[in-house]
């Protein structure tokens, strides 16, 4: 486990570092000061593509810093932060930063208490990035009005083709919503909606969308 000095000392190496590709601190008890250090490494650093801060401690503080830091950084193309309970406004800065972002192609929000009005954010930016092609939004309490959102957004947008929406609250509207985007979609190859409440209504919804649907 590192202590907040152990990640500044991580921080100053990845600011001066051209060398270094992936950092993976999982589970590292990394918290809002040590999120804060490496976004200020991330803003001047040009090497790394992969960062992985999944299980650790930055909450809303610390994804504000890291979606800052997102807008500028332009070699991060892996971003993982589940489990870090950024919740609704962390979200709102990441879905800011996708807005400018055109180096992320994946991004791991699981678990961070997104809710409806998170996706919304999410989804004003989807209907917009061009790049991002992996999301995963599994188990943070999205219900029907976020999919909703979403899925308007994936009627517009050309690049996202992996979406994990499993272990969420949406029901039968949310799904009749999907199955709507997903007729229309030409991109989307997989998405996840397993441990969801979409029941026989959501599920005969989707039927049909999936025939239409050819990617």
């Amino acid at each position: 486990y590192l202590r907040v000095e152990g990640v500044k000392a991580f921080a100053a190496v990845l600011e001066r570092s051209s060398t270094l590709t992936t950092l993976d601190l999982y589970n590292c008890f990394v918290d809002a000061e040590g999120a804060r250090a490496l976004a200020a490494a991330l803003e001047k650093n040009h090497s790394l593509t992969t960062l992985n801060l999944t299980l650790n401690n930055i909450r809303t503080e610390g994804g504000r810093a890291l979606a800052a830091a997102l807008e500028r950084n332009v070699t991060l193309t892996t971003l993982d932060l589940g489990l870090n309970m950024i919740g609704v406004d962390g979200t709102r800065a990441m879905a800011t930063a996708l807005g400018t972002n055109r180096s992320l192609t994946t991004l791991n929000l699981y678990g961070n208490d997104v809710g409806d009005e998170g996706a919304e954010a999410l989804a004003t930016a989807l209907s917009k990035n061009g790049t991002l092609t992996t999301l995963d939004l599994s188990s943070n309490i999205i219900g029907s009005t976020g999919a909703k959102a979403l899925a308007a957004a994936l009627q517009e947008n050309r690049a996202l083709t992996t979406f994990d929406l499993c272990y969420n609250h949406i029901r039968a509207d949310g799904a009749a919503a999907l199955a709507v985007a997903l007729a229309k979609n030409n991109t989307m190859t997989t998405l996840n909606l397993s441990y969801d409440i979409l029941g026989n209504e959501g599920m005969n919804a989707l039927a049909p969308a999936l025939e239409k649907n050819h990617t």
